[in-house]
C-alpha cells in the first residue's frame, strides 16, 4: 500500500483512528526565519541557482571564476574544501556552458523554478495538545509530565537508559531542517547557539534567531529537535538524549523547498562547528530521485555527497529518514510521479540503484525506517534490503498500531514552536530517535569515530524479524514484502535502535 504523494514526504499527520488511505496528510517542509537572509546578487525573476563542482582544495582557479562570470554567473559562496561553488545565473545555458570549462568536474541547476520558488500552503498540521490534554497527562514518578504519552521511549528502552545516563552536554546533534524554536522551554536548556545557522541561500546567515521558524510556518524542525533532546526538566516531554545539546541548521525556503546549495551549506556548517550527529528528515528538492545519467542531477548528487562526507570526516554521524511512500528502495524500478516538484512534475520510472534519494541513499548515511506502537514497520515507511540500516519509532495510524496506556495516540509526541507540544508521524520522526541513540553512544564513547559510532549503533540494535505477511490494514492484501533474515532485512535493517545498550555497552 502506497500512501498519497506530496511534494514533501518526510512528516505525516495522521488523524487518530482513520484509515491511511484517506487520512494521511503531508506536512510541507515550509520554513522561515525570525530574521530573513538578505537577497543575494542576481536573484531576479529569471535567475536559477547552480552548483559548480571543481577539484577540492584552495578555491576555484582564476580561469574557472572568469568562465563563470563570462557565462553570466555570480558566485554566491564557494566551499573550497569540498570544491563546491554556489552560483546564480539568468543564462539558461549556464550549466551547459560551464561544464565544458577545464577544471569543472560537474555543474547543474539546483531547481527548475526561478528564484525565489513559488509559495504553497500547508495541507496538514500537527495534532496539537490542548491545555486540558497537558493537564490530563499521567506520568510515573520521576518522569516529565508528558512522558506517559511517549510510547516511543520504552520502545527503544530510552526510559531505562535515562536511569544510567541522559547523555553528555559535550555532544551536539544538529537538526538540518526547517528551523528550530530555541525559545521552547523543553529545548532552550540544551540549545547550542554556536552550532546554529540559517543556510537557506547557500551562504551561512548567523543573524541571531535566523535558525527559527516563523509563527505561521512549519514546526517540523522544532518537533524533531524535541524528540532528540527535550530536556528532562520537569516540563513537558523528554527527548531520547535529554542531556545532549541540539542545534538548528535551517535549510528550507519559506516555500518549503530543501535545495542543494542549502543542504551543502548545512553539512559544511555542521562539519566546521563541532557537530557530532546530524539529523536529516527531508529529501533534497526538486527531484525525489536524482539520476546520475542526467548532468544536472549528477552535479547535485556529487555536491551533497562531498558535503556529507566532509561532515563525517570532521566527526559527524549523518542520520537520515528513509521516506514515506512505502517504496521498496531495493526494487528494480520505482515510479516517481512528483519530480520536479518546484515546477511541472512528469511521471518517470527510475532505477533506485542509479537514481538516488539524497541524502538518504548516499554513502555513509545511516538510513532509518519507521515503526509503529506495535513494533511493526509503519504503513507508510519506505524499506529495502541493503538500503535501510536501522529502524526506530516513527508512529503510525492508531487504528493500525495502538499503544499501551497511558499513551493514547499511535503518533509521536514532540515539541512545537511557541512552547507547545503535539503529535506527528513519519520517517521524519524515526530518524531523530536514531540520532538521539547515536548521541548517547557518542556520550558513552567520547573518542569514538563516526565509523565506530555507526558500528555500535548497528551491533546494539535489537534484531527484528521480517513481518510476513505484512498486511497492516487487515484487508487481506499484502502491503509490502520484507526480505532478509532476522538480523538484517529490508524492513528493519540491523534491527530496532536500542538506547539502553548505547549507555551501557
Amino acid at each position: 500500500m502506497t500512501v498519497p504523494h506530496s511534494r514533501h514526504r518526510r512528516a505525516l499527520v495522521i488523524p487518530v483512528g482513520m484509515a491511511m488511505a484517506t487520512a494521511v496528510a503531508f506536512l510541507p517542509n515550509a520554513t522561515a526565519s525570525a530574521a530573513q537572509p538578505a537577497p543575494t546578487a542576481s536573484a531576479d525573476a529569471t535567475s536559477l541557482s547552480y552548483v559548480v563542482n571543481v577539484r577540492p582544495g584552495h578555491g576555484p582557479s582564476e580561469d574557472v571564476k572568469k568562465a563563470i562570470a563570462d557565462a553570466g554567473g555570480t558566485i554566491v559562496m564557494s566551499y573550497d574544501r569540498i570544491g563546491v561553488i554556489v552560483v546564480h545565473s539568468s543564462n539558461a545555458d549556464f550549466a551547459r556552458t560551464i561544464r565544458t570549462v577545464r577544471g569543472v568536474e560537474s555543474a547543474g541547476a539546483t531547481r527548475t523554478a526561478p528564484l525565489p520558488a513559488q509559495s504553497t500552503t500547508d495541507v496538514g498540521t500537527p495534532e496539537v495538545l490542548s491545555a486540558q490534554d497537558v493537564a490530563d497527562a499521567e506520568a510515573a514518578e520521576g518522569q516529565d509530565p508528558l512522558q506517559g504519552l511517549q510510547w516511543d521511549l520504552p520502545a527503544i528502552k530510552a526510559d531505562k537508559a535515562h536511569e544510567k545516563s541522559l547523555g553528555s552536554s559535550k555532544v551536539t546533534v544538529a537538526v538540518i531542517d526547517t528551523g528550530v524554536d530555541d525559545t521552547h522551554p523543553d529545548i532552550a536548556p540544551n540549545f547550542d547557539r554556536e552550532a546554529s545557522v540559517n543556510c537557506v541561500t547557500g551562504k551561512p546567515d548567523t543573524t541571531d534567531g535566523a535558525w527559527r521558524p516563523g509563527a505561521t510556518e512549519s514546526p517540523h524542525g522544532t518537533h524533531v529537535a524535541g524528540e532528540i533532546a527535550a530536556a528532562k526538566n520537569g516540563v513537558g516531554m523528554t527527548g531520547v538524549a535529554p542531556g545532549v545539546k541540539v542545534s538548528g541548521i535551517k535549510v528550507s525556503t519559506t516555500a518549503g523547498y530543501f535545495y542543494t546549495e542549502a543542504v551543502v551549506c548545512g553539512f559544511v556548517w555542521a562539519a566546521e562547528h563541532g557537530v557530532d550527529v546530524t539529523n536529516n528528515s527531508y529529501y533534497t528538492d526538486p527531484w525525489y530521485f536524482n539520476c546520475k545519467n542526467d548532468p544536472d542531477q549528477k552535479a547535485l548528487v556529487e555536491a551533497i555527497t562531498r558535503a556529507s562526507k566532509y561532515a563525517e570526516k570532521k566527526g559527524a554521524v549523518n542520520v537520515a529518514a528513509a521516506g514515506n511512500e512505502n517504496y521498496d528502495l531495493a526494487a528494480d524500478e520505482i515510479t516517481d510521479p512528483v519530480s520536479p516538484n518546484d515546477s511541472t512534475p512528469t511521471e518517470r520510472v527510475i532505477d533506485p540503484s542509479e537514481c538516488y534519494d539524497i541524502p538518504t541513499q548516499l554513502p555513509g548515511i545511516v538510513t532509518v525506517a519507521a515503526t509503529g506502537a506495535k513494533g511493526l514497520k509503519s504503513s507508510f515507511s519506505n524499506h529495502g534490503l541493503g538500503v535501510v540500516d536501522i529502524a526506530a519509532p516513527g508512529g503510525d495510524s492508531t487504528a493500525y498500531q495502538k499503544p499501551e496506556p497511558p499513551a493514547t495516540s499511535g503518533l509521536i509526541l514532540g515539541t512545537l514552536p511557541g512552547g507547545k507540544w503535539g503529535y506527528m508521524a513519519g520517517t521524519s520522526m524515526a530518524s531523530p530517535h536514531v540520532a538521539g541513540v547515536a548521541a548517547l553512544i557518542k556520550s558513552t564513547h567520547p573518542h569514538a569515530t563516526p565509523g565506530l559510532v555507526k558500528a555500535l549503533l548497528y551491533a546494539e540494535a535489537d534484531a527484528t524479524a521480517c513481518t510476513d505477511p505484512y498486511d497492516i490494514n487487515g484487508d487481506g492484501k499484502v502491503d509490502a514484502v520484507c526480505e532478509g533474515p532476522k538480523n538484517y532485512n529490508g524492513f528493519y535493517g540491523w534491527g530496532t535502535a536500542d538506547a539502553l545498550d548505547a549507555v551501557t555497552k
